[in-house]
């Protein structure tokens, strides 16, 4: 017993028991920030299994190190003896206040990693996640399951994409109330379940297994990399999922190109390879009409992750193929920084035409940081990567950029946009709000879900399978009062390429923008949007799911 105690004594004189207990809330914070960093770079799964590894493996390592040496204000000795009480009493001090540190950054980093309900995508404290109508009856929900419609919604209003998410969140949610107020699908309620993944994986996922396990019939997704994540689980429980994410891959339900069968991934939209080619078209265009003879060149800039590349090889082919001369691609980061040895890469390049891959914030920083290095190119963006923000944003730099715009502008006069405008109501019925691009296209894709449940109860097979071959059921499709808002749409079991038309827009800064709001902007023309080419991409075989 003694010598147990002796043991005991040593190892607590030796610090070993506070040395080890720092080193695990250490890695606790360590594998937190990793969760964030590994869903935001899109590694492989198999880094965060290593990392636990290694972490694993050093701590008895530094337990023996505890034993071994000890601390004090002058640093680590192996000889205890001669490591005075004092000096070690503050090395001690300073060893407690790292553990309190640490623990308060792990406390922070696990509140942020926690699942949370979606905020109101305008930044008001209230906002119906769910029909008025559903919040009377949820008390009788489960004896009446058969009046209600479980549909899943992942959202980023927070995360990299939360500008655009915010909008297009906000949209799916407005729509499936106005769809609940104005008497459901078949007398049937839509219980829309609204999660925010902050653009990461992990809680896309555990959404997902959530839903599963509660019967989803359908999804409405968010990001390229979520996608990807669940495609394997949705083939394997056979539920459509209506991704925001425009990605080819995605295009191919048998896997007759790619290897890789999609058969239950569906978005409304061209793809993003489709959107880069109607771009490089246009480019091809612009440039004959300006009659230069030397070759036109193209260049690929975005961050090294699934969005930015989801075009870029299939679009440098396409540049190539029409004769442009492709540049070496330049990197830049999705979150907003110092671009300026991109800026000064770009210069250099001296590209006729540039393809901003990545998201709107980021893009709206790299305009503005080229601008002030009188960088001059015609700049191009996909989907994701221009809206409106990014002329208030970066006001002048954002002049004469042309990008994809795949709906109706929220000032058009297109007879859908009475409906856009009813649904918008549900949000905002004080009708104070300018919507962006991505809330028509929000909009569109819960029409198209909706319309093909309809067309699935009507024949009393109301499940997934159903839903699936119902989106198959119309060519040009229009969802009816989104006439003129939503672009014709063909699925067909074999090709999910539901757009081919790419609709090409032009960003025109007439003036100063600061101080002013988008809607103000607009109403006095000082920024615009205009229309001024629409492409239309063949269906090749070869570019399925490419």
């Amino acid at each position: 017993m003694s010598d147990e105690k002796s043991l005991l004594s040593r190892l607590k004189q030796r610090h070993v028991f506070r040395v080890g207990g720092m080193y695990l809330v250490a890695a606790w914070v360590l594998l937190q920030f990793a969760e964030i960093m590994i869903d935001f770079m899109a590694l492989p799964d198999w880094t965060g299994r290593a990392l636990i590894v290694l972490v694993s493996l050093g701590f008895p390592f530094i337990l023996l190190l505890a034993w071994v040496f000890d601390v004090s204000t002058n640093g680590v000795k192996a000889d205890a003896a001669s490591v005075g009480a004092s000096d070690q009493q503050g090395a001690l001090r300073k060893i407690d206040s790292a553990i309190v540190f640490m623990v308060l950054l792990g406390a922070g980093l696990a509140f942020y990693l926690w699942p949370s309900e979606a905020p109101d995508a305008t930044g008001e404290p209230e906002v119906m996640l769910h029909s008025p109508v559903i919040e009377q009856q949820n008390s009788n929900k489960a004896h009446h399951s058969d009046k209600y419609i479980l549909v899943g919604n992942l959202v980023d209003f927070t995360g990299a994409s939360g500008s655009s998410g915010q909008a297009y969140g906000q949209a799916i949610i407005d729509a499936n109330n106005w769809i609940n107020e104005n008497g459901g699908i078949n007398g049937k309620l839509i219980d829309l379940d609204t999660i925010e993944t902050s653009y990461q994986v992990r809680r896309a996922i555990d959404a997902y297994e959530k839903w599963s396990s509660q019967g989803v019939v359908a999804i409405q997704g968010w990001g390229t990399a979520i996608g990807v994540a669940l495609k394997d689980d949705i083939n394997a429980d056979q539920v459509p999922f209506f991704s925001a994410s425009y990605s080819a891959e995605f295009t191919d339900p048998q896997g007759i190109k790619t290897g890789d069968a999609a058969p239950y991934n569906f978005f409304y939209g061209p793809s993003y390879s489709d959107g880069c080619r109607g771009l490089v078209q246009w480019a091809d265009s612009d440039w004959r009409t300006q009659g230069k003879k030397m070759k036109p060149k193209y260049l690929h800039m975005g961050d090294n992750q699934p969005y930015p590349n989801a075009p870029k090889a299939a679009c440098e082919a396409y540049a190539a193929e029409l004769g442009f001369e492709v540049l070496q691609p330049i990197i830049f980061s999705m979150i907003p920084g110092d671009y300026s040895r991109q800026c000064r890469l770009l210069k250099a390049s001296a590209p006729d035409y540039v393809f901003l891959a990545n998201l709107d914030k980021s893009v709206s920083a790299l305009l503005t940081q080229c601008s002030d290095l009188e960088v001059d190119t015609q700049y191009m963006a996909n989907i994701y990567g221009f809206d409106e923000d990014v002329m208030l944003s970066a006001g002048s730099a954002a002049n004469g950029l042309v990008w994809v715009m795949g709906a109706a502008a929220w000032g058009d006069s297109a007879s859908g946009m009475y409906t856009v405008r009813e649904i918008s109501k549900m949000s905002d019925p004080q009708e104070s709000k300018y919507r962006s691009v991505h809330y028509m296209r929000g909009v569109c894709s819960t029409f198209y879900l909706k319309e093909a449940i309809e067309i699935a109860n009507e024949k009393n097979t109301m499940n997934s399978a159903a839903i699936k071959q119902a989106l198959y059921a119309q060519a040009q499709w229009v969802p009816k009062g989104l006439e003129g808002v939503c672009l014709p749409t063909t699925w067909t079991e074999k090709d999910h390429r539901g757009v081919t038309k790419v609709p090409i827009y032009q960003a025109r800064v007439n003036g100063p923008v600061t101080g002013l709001s988008i809607q103000s902007l607009i109403n006095n023309q000082i920024i615009e949007m205009t229309p001024i080419y629409e492409a239309t991409i063949e269906r090749k075989p070869e570019w399925l799911g490419w």
